[in-house]
């Protein structure tokens, strides 16, 4: 494929290859919590001090694990990709930047960021957050939450993203299960769009039949493979 326009939607399957948890396990829960006691506003107003808990002990946990050749080669794209290219990640870590990439977009937010609720402020984060936090920009205390898209919220830039997938060539889906809206139908307007779209996932995904092409396995492996195809092709 020549010089073409490339919007890239990655997923938790790309970082539980670095030891992150996947966001929802087979018995339905999200490291033992249920998802509605952790990421819903509701949960917030109800139990704060639960909910910071939870996300505290993500970020440590984040702290402990590195890019994998997933994440390093999808930055290496970045790089030495001459058209325009957006990467999408639904994934709150920063192993995507860790590894190099630049041309990024948080859809649902960062787990090493703060949003202060009292001045609407957004600012980096590391270490424990906790209901007492004060916001750096104001000084106000008890006031900073993390800054992650919960359910029941809209996901951030959303018009750059999807205004990226309807200008693309090409349409690559990595390590997502194709299920949670709004990023799942992204692909449904790539096709609407006349691009290209390849899906990358351990398993085939709910929305695989809309891919032109599927490929199966660990992203670690097939990601490399894919760039290397696409930088020599």
């Amino acid at each position: 494929m020549g010089i073409c326009n490339i919007v890239i939607l990655t997923g938790a399957g790309v970082s539980a290859e670095s030891g992150l948890a996947t966001f929802r396990g087979p018995d339905g829960l999200w490291e033992g919590h249920r998802v509605e006691d952790v990421c819903t506003p509701e949960a917030y107003l109800r139990d704060p001090a639960l909910v910071h808990q939870f996300y505290d002990a993500r970020r440590r946990k984040l702290g402990t694990v590195q890019p994998n050749p997933a994440h390093e080669a999808l930055a290496r794209l970045d790089i030495e990709w001459p058209g325009e290219l957006l990467l999408v990640t639904q994934n709150v870590d920063d192993l995507h930047e860790r590894a190099g990439s630049k041309r990024l977009v948080h859809m649902h937010g960062e787990l090493v960021k703060g949003w202060c609720l009292a001045c609407d402020e957004r600012f980096e984060w590391a270490g424990v957050m906790g209901q007492a936090a004060r916001c750096p920009a104001c000084a106000t205390e008890g006031q900073v939450r993390p800054d992650i898209v919960w359910f029941g919220e809209m996901p951030y830039e959303m018009e750059r993203i999807e205004e990226a997938v309807r200008q693309c060539d090409l349409f690559v889906s990595i390590g997502t299960s194709g299920a949670v809206y709004p990023a799942a139908g992204f692909v449904q307007t790539a096709r609407d769009c006349g691009a290209t779209t390849l899906e990358v996932n351990l398993e085939p995904s709910l929305g695989s039949y809309l891919f032109d092409e599927s490929r199966t396995g660990p992203a670690s492996v097939l990601v490399p493979q894919w760039v290397e195809e696409l930088l020599t092709a």
